[in-house]
């Protein structure tokens, strides 16, 4: 996830690289990137670990469907702001700073790096404390975050869009892990809702950002994304680790924490 949201950083740089030197006709060089990750995964591919042994957790296949469903849901809140931040964020931030197409390119990439940071950090706060309370305090940052986008002016809005960076990618990664944990029996299936809802989700709603801001303003359909972190934040107010909701412990047998060996308890 580290490696794909780098490379999200890096994108509206390069697309503005190749924009700037030959317009629309030279958008054929993106595809090299492309090429490239193709030919690494295949010499990587054959040299992949062959999967572990079952837990024991996987072996008794307690699914909790009832999480599982507001784990979506919250999926789903992030990937309204998200992906209506990655469509619109250019051209408001332009219009707001006056700085033209480069100030929004900035503040684009700006969202992916503080993106990659967060990913990062969503992993090591995840071993300190529980997972559901990390995603939790990042949607309440998340919340100020896309506020100050929404109303801050001027220059003063490129911290706020770091703080909303971070804040909307610390529960990426954890979210896929919930799901898997919530349906432990159907790894495969958790993972294709919370990856597959992080991208679709927000793609059928974006237009519907853009017709409301061609009838009131940009500023103005940016306000009803604030809504969505904070309803995030509400739904996992209701959620339990999934240790807990199916009566294990952290300290219990069947339970091993993230790289330690099997066996290690």
């Amino acid at each position: 996830m580290l490696g794909g949201n780098v490379g999200f950083a890096a994108a509206p740089l390069l697309v503005g690289l190749v924009a700037a030197l030959g317009g629309l006709r030279y958008t054929p060089i993106l595809l090299v990137p492309a090429v490239v990750g193709s030919v690494l995964y295949l010499l990587a591919a054959p040299t992949a670990p062959e999967p572990g042994p079952t837990t024991s957790r996987q072996v008794a296949g307690i699914d909790d469907w009832p999480a599982m469903v507001r784990l979506a849901a919250v999926v789903v809140c992030r990937s309204i702001v998200f992906v209506g931040l990655g469509t619109f964020l250019a051209l408001h931030v332009a219009q707001r700073t006056g700085g033209g197409t480069a100030a929004g390119i900035a503040a684009l990439a700006l969202l992916y790096v503080g993106g990659a940071v967060g990913t990062v950090a969503g992993g090591r706060l995840a071993e300190r404390w529980r997972r559901v309370d990390v995603a939790r305090w990042a949607y309440a940052a998340a919340v100020v975050g896309v506020s100050g986008i929404v109303v801050v002016p001027g220059l003063a809005i490129y911290p706020f869009v770091i703080i909303t960076a971070i804040a909307l990618y610390v529960p990426f990664s954890l979210q896929t892990t919930l799901a898997q944990d919530y349906l432990p029996s159907r790894i495969g299936t958790a993972s294709g809702i919370t990856l597959g809802l992080t991208v679709s989700a927000g793609g059928l709603t974006s237009p519907l950002v853009g017709a409301l801001a061609d009838h009131t303003s940009l500023q103005a359909a940016l306000v009803p994304l604030v809504a969505m972190p904070a309803l995030a934040w509400l739904l996992l107010r209701r959620l339990s680790e999934p240790t807990d909701a199916v009566g294990l412990t952290p300290g219990s047998q069947t339970m091993q924490s993230p790289g330690s060996p099997p066996g290690s308890g």
